[in-house]
């Protein structure tokens, strides 16, 4: 249970420099005003049975503060991206250095190149300093021109490279991985008596970080999904018994596969990590699809790579650069167990695989994620200059909120498999509740 405490921020000390920023104080007189230090968003907005969650829980409200901790001409900042690609990266970029420079008049925002491996000890990968010139048009483009990578950094060494380079405040974007090291860093910053602000930007298609609605990158990842299952489907119905799987990325949320299926309408199945589900026996998906197919000569069915793990038994547990558990690739699988099964009950079909996923997650944002990347970033660079430290931008029923990275990183936010994605995924499939006697 979240209590108050656990959505506390830290700062790095009083707020003695006004901002420059020069915006209104009074409500009603039509000018933009300055977010108030004592803003708050509660946590529980629904009254349900048993009484609300996290009652008393108040986060602190995102904005631009009316007194701030750093003199602005001495802001030396960098921006970091790393872990996947993601829609929208470059645009977080540009609006990041944007405030900074024209609206705070910061000395000079960096641009750490390579994500953590830009913060080694050998500067293998120096840093960029940015410019207007140098951001100019870079929104229009998909992924990240700073670069990526994913591995994880000796803190200690990590600040001694910021030190060095002087930089003063540090923007991580990308996520639960990048912003443990981001964490990490914050704690060996405490512990060196460094007065850096550390702001963590929520980058992830999977829109799996707790106390973000939506991680940018998210709906532009479903906008291709959909296209990619309309073609899937034309394969699928451009064959006798034709059946389509698309496998999409979801390691352990469904968030994009429920949601493509929504917005396509063309998907018989869709599986996910939240939902387990039987492949044999009365109701199991084999059965299941075999009927659909018996039906109306073609199927289409959508998989998120976390779905049907416990399917794959004996796989070796491994884990990525950045410490994320990897999934065994449930789509190859589910392709060559559906083969077999037809050819066991004799029924002919034809079966195209589609994995889309690095293809998705490197095109530019749409337009709905070119926005959220805009108010993300500067809501950073905002908390940042106000001194907050330890800290990640959140959107919590679309107020933009400050959560602490501790408490945003404890547990991956899952798709709520009683609420209204998953209901509608089901009523747009007709598929069961439950794929399987068993589950």
């Amino acid at each position: 249970m979240l209590k108050p405490e656990h959505v506390k921020i830290d700062s790095l000390g009083p707020c003695h420099f006004r901002s420059p920023l020069n915006l209104a104080t009074a409500f009603g007189d039509g000018l933009v005003n300055y977010v108030s230090e004592q803003a708050r968003m509660p946590m529980a907005v629904e009254m349900l049975p048993g009484g609300p969650m996290g009652e008393g829980v108040l986060f602190e409200t995102a904005g631009p503060r009316e007194t701030i901790f750093f003199d602005p001409p001495e802001v030396k900042a960098a921006v970091i991206t790393c872990g996947g690609l993601c829609p929208g990266l470059n645009n977080v970029i540009r609006s990041v250095f944007l405030e900074l420079h024209h609206r705070y008049g910061a000395k000079e925002v960096l641009g750490i190149r390579y994500g953590y491996a830009g913060l080694e000890e050998d500067q293998k990968y120096p840093p960029l300093s940015l410019t207007p010139d140098i951001v100019g048009d870079i929104h229009n483009e998909g992924g990240t021109f700073l670069g990526s990578s994913r591995g994880p950094l000796d803190a200690a060494v990590g600040i001694a490279t910021l030190r060095r380079l002087g930089v003063n405040m540090l923007f991580c974007v990308g996520g639960d991985g990048t912003q443990r090291g981001a964490y990490n860093l914050y704690r060996e910053a405490q512990k060196q008596k460094y007065p850096m602000s550390i702001v963590g930007i929520p980058k992830t298609i999977d829109n799996d970080i707790q106390f973000v609605d939506r991680t940018f990158g998210y709906f532009s990842a479903v906008d291709e999904a959909k296209r990619v299952i309309a073609c899937a489907h034309t394969e699928a119905t451009g064959a006798p018994n034709g059946i389509a799987i698309v496998k999409l990325m979801g390691r352990h949320a469904g968030f994009i596969a429920a949601a493509a299926t929504v917005a396509s309408q063309d998907v018989n199945f869709v599986l996910v990590p939240e939902v387990p589900f039987a492949l044999e026996g009365p109701g199991g998906l084999f059965q299941l699809v075999k009927e659909r197919v018996l039906r109306r000569r073609h199927a289409v069915v959508v998989l998120a790579e976390g779905a049907g793990q416990d399917l794959l038994e004996g796989a070796e547990t491994k884990y990525d650069a950045s410490g994320n558990k990897l999934n065994e690739d449930i789509g190859p699988f589910m392709k060559n167990a559906l083969t077999d099964y037809f050819k066991r009950e004799q029924v002919p079909v034809n079966i195209k695989y589609i994995d889309p996923s690095y293809i998705i997650r490197a095109i530019p944002a749409n337009c709905e994620d070119a926005l959220l990347c805009d108010a993300f970033a500067r809501n950073a660079v905002h908390a940042a200059m106000a001194g907050k430290t330890g800290m990640l931008v959140g959107c919590w029923y679309n107020v933009f909120i400050h959560i602490p990275i501790a408490t945003a990183i404890r547990v991956p936010k899952q798709m709520d498999t009683e609420g209204g994605l998953w209901r509608a995924a089901l009523a747009a499939t007709g598929q069961p509740v439950r794929i399987g006697a068993s589950c």
